[in-house]
């Protein structure tokens, strides 16, 4: 399985670097990670044109035929479990390519929520885009060890 993180905006906090870069290198032993940053909109534009800017940036860089997977408050929500199960089917049902999309400020655009196969929310809470990052990758790392009984996830 191969997993594409695309991201707006850069992960500038040391913590949020470390941590995310923790966690990558665990998902190492399981799946390949690719971490996609592309640029976020600056200036005091419109939140329309920031959202349209942004995503244009993000479907550019979605892998072809990838499984998108945008993280939107709207969404899905789940257990550690469900996602575990999720990743098994996709697999199962031959997804091999998963992209992840992780917003800007303002979140995704109509665009990229269209393209996406599905939302997923992580919480109801709203996060800061490198806090978020820094869950879903933990998560996805928790998913693999629950797929192979392994005893992170308690």
């Amino acid at each position: 399985m191969q997993i594409t993180l695309l991201c707006v905006g850069k992960l500038k906090a040391q913590p949020f670097r470390d941590g995310v870069a923790e966690y990558a290198k665990r998902l190492g032993r399981y799946t390949t990670l690719k971490q996609v940053d592309v640029k976020e909109e600056r200036g005091n534009q419109p939140v329309e044109i920031v959202l349209a800017r942004e995503g244009e940036r993000l479907l550019q860089a979605l892998p072809n035929r990838a499984f998108a997977v945008a993280l939107d408050p709207t969404g899905q929500t789940g257990t550690s479990e469900d996602l575990a199960k999720r990743l098994s089917s996709l697999a199962l049902n031959g997804k091999s390519r998963i992209a992840f999309l992780i917003g800007g400020a303002f979140g995704l655009s109509d665009a990229v929520l269209a393209r996406a196969n599905i939302r997923l929310s992580l919480s109801r809470m709203t996060f800061p885009h490198e806090l978020a990052r820094l869950i879903l990758v933990e998560q996805l790392y928790r998913a693999f060890t629950i797929q192979r009984g392994e005893p992170y996830h308690k």
